[in-house]
C-alpha cells in the first residue's frame, strides 16, 4: 500500500514537472514569435528601401537576396529569445522550488 502512495506522488510530481516544462516551452515561442516579427520589420524597413535607393543594392541583391537578409535577421531573433526566455523561466522556477538553506 505503501509503495502505491510513494508511486502515485511521484508519478504527480512528474507531471508537475512536465506541465511545467510545457508551460517554460510555450513561454519561450510566444516571446521568440513576437521578438521575430519585430525582427523581420526591423530588417525588411532598410534592406527594401536600400534596393529601392542604393545602385549597389539594386544592382546586387536580388529577391533571393533581399529575402536571405531579412529571414536570417528573422531567425536569429526567434532562435536568441526563445533560448533566454526558456533558461530565465526555467531559472525562475528551480529557484522557487528549491529548499531553503540555510548556512
Amino acid at each position: 500500500m505503501a509503495k502505491n502512495v510513494a508511486q502515485s506522488a511521484t508519478l504527480a510530481s512528474l507531471d508537475q514537472k512536465l506541465a511545467l516544462a510545457k508551460r517554460c516551452s510555450h513561454e519561450g515561442v510566444v516571446a521568440g514569435a513576437k521578438a521575430a516579427i519585430v525582427a523581420t520589420i526591423a530588417t525588411a524597413i532598410p534592406t527594401l528601401a536600400s534596393v529601392r535607393m542604393l545602385p549597389w543594392a539594386k544592382a546586387n541583391l536580388n529577391h533571393t537576396a533581399q529575402a536571405l537578409i531579412i529571414s536570417t535577421a528573422a531567425g536569429a531573433a526567434y532562435f536568441i529569445v526563445a533560448d533566454k526566455t526558456v533558461l530565465a523561466t526555467a531559472r525562475k522556477n528551480s529557484f522557487k522550488q528549491a529548499p531553503n538553506m540555510e548556512a
